[in-house]
């Protein structure tokens, strides 16, 4: 049984480039017969795992996904939490900031959403997409995104030692795979609604994103905060990984039941 942990990690302080993954790859992992094996174990391990974490109340999760258009962000979610009681998990999809939240910095909203103790968290997008689509589209200056690196940085260290466990994910698939569903989304039906025109012009950015997201891994992957590239072409593959690598950090979070009260054993019932 191959390491998909260690094989996907972004070690923090050293160099990272992403032409050397392969979307396609499936490290740690032999084939698809293992694979969907090896993510059943792991969704009911996850769920023995969030009950753990509930009844614990002293620390939370939290789970970010990033990703291109069409990366597989929702089916992640989707798969991944399957098992898992939704009354423990909270799910925030954050889109381009409205409203209350411009008259905010960009964290404001991102600190809101934070899991409380006890429970878990997974972010749809995050505080990524202002080093990301704002870097790429020029939104705000250079001066300005260049320094929301070590902003981040802080705040996740912030919010690692206030008891929160984060852990990173970039979902990585092949510019041809995206044209792939795509075009799988216009032919069907089902998923018409889910194309719109404004992503072939994304698109047309595709190195730029892939450039913010190598620099945005490299600088922002830290020992409290790991990013981690999955290689997400293969859809049983990309959900297999994601669900080891949260059993795996999970689990070394030693999460255990509180101590009953005292002379619980004593107790009758009239």
């Amino acid at each position: 049984m191959g390491d998909i942990r260690s094989a996907l990690l972004v070690k923090p302080g050293e160099p990272f480039h992403l032409s050397k993954i392969d979307p396609e790859s499936t490290p740690g992992c032999k084939d698809k017969e293992e694979g969907l094996a090896r993510f059943q174990k792991n969704i009911d391990r996850l769920s023995a795992l969030q009950y753990l974490l509930y009844a614990d109340g002293k620390r939370s999760l939290l789970a970010v996904l990033q990703g291109i258009d069409a990366g597989g962000k929702d089916g992640t979610i989707r798969k991944v939490m399957s098992g898992l009681n939704p009354q423990g998990v909270t799910v925030t999809s954050f889109k381009a900031p409205a409203g209350v939240e411009m008259e905010h910095d960009y964290l404001w909203r991102v600190h809101k959403a934070m899991p409380r103790k006890g429970q878990m968290g997974i972010f749809n997008r995050s505080h990524y997409e202002d080093v990301l689509i704002v870097r790429v589209h020029n939104l705000v200056p250079k001066e300005v995104w260049q320094k929301r690196y070590e902003q981040i940085n802080q705040f996740e260290e912030m919010i690692a030692e206030s008891g929160t466990q984060i852990v990173k994910f970039f979902l990585y698939i092949s510019k041809d795979e995206q044209k792939k569903r795509f075009e799988e989304r216009i032919q069907d039906p089902e998923k018409n609604w889910k194309f719109s025109l404004g992503d072939l012009e994304e698109r047309k950015y595709w190195n730029d994103y892939m450039e913010a997201l190598e620099v945005a891994t490299a600088k922002c992957s830290k020992s409290h905060a790991p990013w981690y590239v999955i290689p997400a072409n293969r859809k049983w593959y990309r959900n297999l990984a994601v669900s080891e690598i949260l059993r795996e950090t999970m689990e070394e979070m030693k999460l255990q039941l509180p101590s009953p009260i005292a002379e619980l054993a004593k107790i009758r019932f009239e």
